[in-house]
């Protein structure tokens, strides 16, 4: 639609300078300062020979100015998940420069301290309409089905989608400013956080809430609205926070449907059912949903406005022709549907999950479903690995309930397998049968609740011969301030000999050192290690152990705090206190 294609191209135009665009912490950004970052932008890349920049910020206002300042500059921005140096390698084949919060490595350009921008009117280089036709933008697929692919988008496309989102949405939000869970690094994120709220006039929040804790702080005494995913949805009742509920006009959640229960649970929480919206990088919104009690077929998707939905006749995949796509014809998927009208459907799982194992077909959404159904079982995941040198087995990644952790921690083990796999038996081939085991306190998920399988696969990399020091280690929430780990303690640890023989356990020493250690790997910390306040160990740690280890980074108090625990049990937490001079 072109008022939208218009808002993509300045949506600042036509607005007061005191229109409020957002807030970063406490503070709030004019429409003012938002005009002058993005033209401090524009005029940064228009004097750039390159046509494409890689762009990465954690400040959604930021990003958002360097976004909106890009296009101006006639310029085509890839959005990665992350920094790693593997994705930047990749990307630097693709684009002429990087943007924002890169390594040094990468020369990435970065405005001036944003405080010696003047505010005002500044003078923008072009003012025309942006071609809706032109690819100004390239996503990638989240990586949770196979390695991640890269998606170009065309403004016509996300003009589109904006233009459905308000249709759809705008009345019930209304003036609600946007909280987030996840990321704008991908394109929900991206979407629902900043391209539909900033052309519709909505204030957003800069930073994201990765942790309930964040969510408390950043949750506003007026209207607001809440963006976030399943991993995050079903921890929250774990993690009860003080919220300003009262102000809460809605939640929405993309990523993967949401069960019943988690539904239920964040309606009791929050007091709003969460709206979820079905789609992908490739396709944008397909369809949506809202699981009220009591309301009949609650629980199957309704296509959104000028999306037309299909199965095909051979395979029973969905097929999608909407103005979200690229083109005007029909895109077949690999989610199975079945109908219960014309108007809604239900998802019965993924075509592309249907392996071979010694010519025997398998579906790995089976034995999901199977072992998600057990009582034991909380979340599941399942994939088919091959070990060098070995053959491809079934690899089963499972959270228990309580009841599971009961069995794990009183029975061993090879007692909870062998419960899980009578679950199996009688159902599918023994050849399918899982032969590896991982039980976790938490699934791997990246910054947009997603569980990729390169996470997955991390999980089952063998240690080197010599005995390892430190434990396999799995990203599972990362802010600027905050990470947490999920730790597989190996059995074969250097500091387990003589500590003790009889009962080996971790020594407290080590614990720190951990701290230390993998505190440097994801904060820029002094060097100097000055001391140690509030230090407890309260539970002894075993070889084979999973632990989590959150860290937090207190800049201004120059220390590092870190907890270690399990299930409920805490095991040690302490201070470290840094310095730049021992």
């Amino acid at each position: 639609m072109p008022e939208f294609i218009d808002m993509l191209a300045l949506p600042y135009a036509g607005r007061t300078d005191a229109h409020l665009v957002g807030w970063r912490n406490q503070e709030a950004v004019s429409n003012a300062r938002f005009k002058a970052e993005a033209a401090a932008w524009q005029s940064l890349l228009h004097a750039h020979e390159g046509c494409s920049f890689a762009l990465y910020m954690q400040d959604s206002i930021s990003f958002a100015a360097a976004l909106f300042g890009a296009w101006q500059a006639n310029k085509v921005i890839y959005l990665p998940s992350d920094t790693l140096n593997e994705t930047c390698t990749n990307l630097a084949n693709e684009v002429d420069g990087f943007i924002g919060e890169f390594e040094q490595a990468w020369q990435p350009l970065q405005l001036p301290d944003l405080a010696a921008i003047p505010d005002g009117n500044p003078v923008l280089q072009t003012q025309q309409r942006l071609d809706g036709s032109s690819v100004a933008l390239v996503v990638y697929t989240s990586g949770s089905t196979g390695k991640a692919q890269a998606i170009p988008k065309k403004l016509s496309q996300m003009s589109s989608e904006v233009a459905t989102l308000e249709a759809l949405f705008g009345a019930r939000m209304a003036a609600s400013e946007v909280v987030s869970t996840v990321s704008h690094q991908h394109i929900y994120g991206l979407l629902f956080k900043v391209l539909w709220p900033i052309c519709a006039g909505r204030a957003i929040h800069a930073r994201s809430a990765f942790f309930p804790e964040d969510l408390a702080a950043i949750a506003p005494p007026r209207p607001w609205l809440l963006l976030s995913s399943p991993a995050h949805l079903k921890r929250f009742p774990n993690n009860p926070v003080t919220l300003h509920n009262t102000y809460l006009q809605g939640i929405f959640s993309s990523g993967g449907p949401l069960l019943a229960e988690v539904a239920q649970g964040t309606q009791q929480l929050f007091g709003h059912c969460p709206i979820e919206i079905y789609g992908s990088s490739e396709t944008g919104g397909i369809a949506w949903r809202e699981q009220l009690p009591d309301v009949q077929l609650a629980d199957s998707w309704q296509p959104m406005p000028q999306v037309e939905v299909r199965r095909h006749t051979e395979h029973a995949c969905l097929e999608v022709r909407s103005p979200h796509l690229p083109d005007h014809d029909w895109l077949c998927m690999a989610d199975r549907v079945e109908f219960v009208d014309q108007q809604r459907f239900y998802l019965r799982g993924r075509a592309d999950r249907i392996v071979k194992l010694e010519e025997k077909r398998i579906s790995l959404d089976q034995i999901e479903g199977l072992l998600q159904a057990s009582p034991l079982v909380a979340e599941v995941r399942v994939m088919v690995h091959a070990a060098r040198a070995q053959r491809e087995r079934i690899v089963v990644f499972l959270v228990p309930t309580s009841a599971g952790w009961t069995v794990l921690k009183e029975q061993g083990k090879l007692a909870l397998n062998t419960q899980l796999r009578a679950l199996l038996t009688d159902a599918i081939d023994s050849v399918a049968l899982p032969r590896m085991w991982r039980y976790l306190e938490i699934m791997p998920a990246n910054t947009q609740g997603k569980t990729t399988m390169a996470a997955l696969a991390a999980l089952l990399e063998e240690p080197g011969r010599a005995p390892p020091v430190l434990p396999e280690q799995t990203l599972v929430q990362r802010s600027e301030t905050q990470v947490v780990l999920q730790l597989h303690v190996p059995e074969d640890l250097l500091y387990f000999q003589g500590h003790f023989p009889e009962t080996p356990i971790l020594p407290g020493i080590v614990q720190v050192n951990w701290a230390w250690e993998l505190g440097r790997q994801y904060f820029d910390l002094p060097p100097h290690f000055l001391g140690m306040q509030a230090l407890k160990f309260q539970c002894v740690i075993l070889p084979g152990a999973s632990v989590m280890m959150e860290l937090e980074h207190d800049r201004e108090k120059s220390a590092l705090a870190f907890r270690l625990y399990f299930s409920g049990a805490q095991h040690a937490s302490g201070r470290i206190l840094l310095g730049s001079a021992a």
